[in-house]
């Protein structure tokens, strides 16, 4: 190998052992660092490591170092902050789509992104969430799929299942292809889902990402329409509750000041709320019409009331007084 490659592929190496092996709290001897370097078959004397650590320096790779009678170096910059790691590995062990084996790799991998030596300490402080983890393990394989046919433009192809009441796989449309435009994928709710166009129906519609097998992206191209192509995810998640799509209106409320945190949880933190007294308030939102939605309703029971129009008014009464009867004696 010729001398300015060897000297390059060195500089490359001390970066990455620091990088991965120390921090401000585990500075690293040079006497350990110039046996790892041999351990990787990369001879270096003393001298040749000050002056290689200054190299770095100098071209923007912060190592710090502590003047003693054996210098230790360390690296501090990361590209994630400890609680930046902290969060990413609480929402990979939260989110339900993922297999409790790939959860296991995924929060090993976030870890070891602080270093290995803070890896082992982070990774004993998890605290595990009360998760209903799901079974597919072919998730990797088919976001994957998906983000390429996004990219790329392509149609996608897959089978989707539920369960039975035996938990067996029960495969909708008999087992056929679903073939669909493709438009985002979103996270919400715990779960993960496709957005996609439906031509046959002429809307969108949405899929459990962790209920589909055998995806494929399509040498087809997509067919866009004017609603795929002024979709915006942001403002999908608060419109369609459980992503559950439907008709969007403009639905007007009032509601008690005490359910304040749970109205800017659905509708955003930008809704416009108007005080009407002491403890009222009311407010416009655009939602997609859905069970989901009047089940939300329900749920603050007098806290909150649909204000119009009339049309959806009926609708929840409707949707009430078919829940009701279910709890009618004969």
């Amino acid at each position: 190998m010729e001398k300015e490659n060897i000297k390059r592929v060195r500089l490359l190496r001390i970066w990455e052992i620091l990088k991965q092996e120390s921090d401000e709290d585990h500075p690293m001897s040079s006497l350990v660092l110039l046996e790892k370097l041999k351990e990787g078959g990369i001879e270096c004397d003393r001298r040749t490591l000050y002056s290689d650590i200054k190299v770095l320096n100098d071209f923007g790779y912060e190592i710090l170092c502590n003047r003693k009678t054996t210098n230790e170096y360390y690296v501090v910059d990361r590209d994630f902050d400890i609680p930046e790691i902290h969060i990413l590995m609480d929402a990979v062990q939260a989110a339900s789509f993922i297999t409790e084996r790939k959860t296991e790799d995924l929060v090993d991998k976030i870890a070891n992104l602080a270093g290995s030596q803070r890896a082992e300490v982070m990774k004993q402080n998890i605290v595990k969430f009360n998760t209903t983890k799901g079974s597919n393990e072919h998730i990797y394989y088919s976001v994957n799929e998906l983000a390429t046919a996004i990219n790329n433009r392509k149609k996608v192809t897959f089978q989707y299942f539920d369960y039975d009441e035996k938990h067996r796989k029960v495969y909708r449309k008999e087992g056929l292809n679903y073939l669909v435009n493709p438009v985002a994928t979103v996270f919400t709710d715990d779960k993960y889902y496709l957005v996609c166009y439906d031509e046959k129906h002429g809307n969108l519609a949405s899929y459990r990402v962790d209920r589909m097998e055998n995806v494929a992206v399509t040498g087809e191209d997509i067919n866009e329409t004017k609603e795929s192509r002024k979709f915006d995810v942001g403002r999908h998640r608060t419109q369609a509750f459980g992503m559950y799509a439907g008709e969007t209106e403009t639905v007007r409320f009032e509601a008690d000041k005490s359910i304040l945190d749970p109205i800017f949880d659905a509708f955003g933190e930008d809704v416009k709320i108007i005080s009407i007294g002491d403890d009222k308030v009311t407010f416009s939102a655009e939602v997609q019409l859905s069970p989901m939605f009047f089940s939300w309703c329900s749920t603050f029971g007098k806290k909150i009331k649909i204000s119009g129009p009339d049309k959806i008014i009926k609708e929840f009464v409707t949707f009430m007084t078919d829940s009701l009867e279910l709890y009618k004696k004969d």
